[in-house]
């Protein structure tokens, strides 16, 4: 096996075409490492990007924020613009692991380990967000959703890595949020999850809207009729009520010993309708 630093984006991905076995892209290792400590990867050839210096920063813009690969998940909740900008991604992102933990994992990590149950992901996917990808053929960008393909695959092609996730400004009157359901506080993963992102007009009514759900199917679901019944409304208990059966009859969840398919489902609707009124609620204050 071979530890590579590399100084550039460039030389990363260098490294990746010319691999001739399997290489490994490390930001944080807090999946890696564990994948490979439990014998599921060996991979010949791993390439640490933390010294790439152009991916270690959160940039905020006149379009938003650029997130570097490299940036650790602790570094989003210090920051404070992205913090009132986007809570709710900032929300995900400090539940991924352990503090311990997110002081070196990072939230690109967590959208390319492609876990339906990854904190990060949803936020990011009622958000917008995008992924900047680099590799020998140049630069993408895409949606945030498209990256994932199924349980630990992706759409990234050979040697192309994520540079950034790139995140619009806010737009006024907007508001944010995700809440998941786990046995514990810490250090385990979503048995189902939640986002909202959605903008009010000038008398309080849902303009527009993004719901998405964790855990419930292969990849996180985005719930286009969940979006539909929030808009036009004020977030009155009717309406929290039939957004809730929208997200449980999107549900496409797993029976396992974490969780029955008729719990996800049911808490899923529990779930949207908590974060669909808290991210009303941060809405009327902007």
């Amino acid at each position: 096996m071979r530890y590579i630093r590399p100084s550039s984006l460039k030389e990363a991905v260098g490294l990746l075409v010319e691999a001739s076995g399997r290489a490994a892209i490390l930001a944080g290792g807090s999946d890696l490492l564990v994948r490979m400590k439990g014998g599921f990867i060996e991979p010949e050839l791993i390439i640490d990007i933390k010294s790439i210096d152009a991916l270690g920063h959160v940039i905020e813009n006149d379009e938003g924020f650029v997130i570097g690969a490299a940036v650790p998940c602790a570094v989003l909740g210090e920051n404070a613009a992205l913090r009132r900008a986007w809570p709710g991604v900032v929300e995900g992102a400090k539940l991924i692991g352990s503090k311990q933990v997110q002081g070196r994992c990072t939230i690109v990590g967590n959208l390319c380990n492609a876990s339906p149950a990854a904190d990060g992901v949803p936020a990011l996917v009622t958000a917008g967000a995008k992924a900047l990808i680099r590799g020998p053929a140049g630069s993408r960008t895409i949606a945030v959703e498209m990256i994932p393909v199924g349980p630990g695959r992706t759409s990234l092609a050979p040697g192309e890595i994520i540079e950034a996730i790139l995140l619009d400004k806010r737009r006024p009157r907007s508001g944010d949020a995700y809440q998941r359901f786990t046995p514990r506080t810490e250090m385990d993963i979503a048995v189902i999850s939640a986002a909202v992102n959605l903008t009010l007009d000038d008398h309080g009514v849902v303009e527009s809207a993004r719901v998405a759900l964790g855990a419930a199917a292969p990849t996180v679901l985005l719930v286009e009729e969940a979006a539909r019944i929030l808009v036009g409304s004020r977030i009155d208990d009717g309406t929290l009520n039939r957004l809730a059966e929208a997200c449980s009859d999107a549900c496409r969840p797993i029976d396992d010993k974490r969780g029955t398919v008729e719990f996800r489902k049911k808490v899923a609707g529990v779930l949207a309708k908590r974060v669909a009124l808290t991210a009303y609620q941060r809405a009327g204050q902007k």
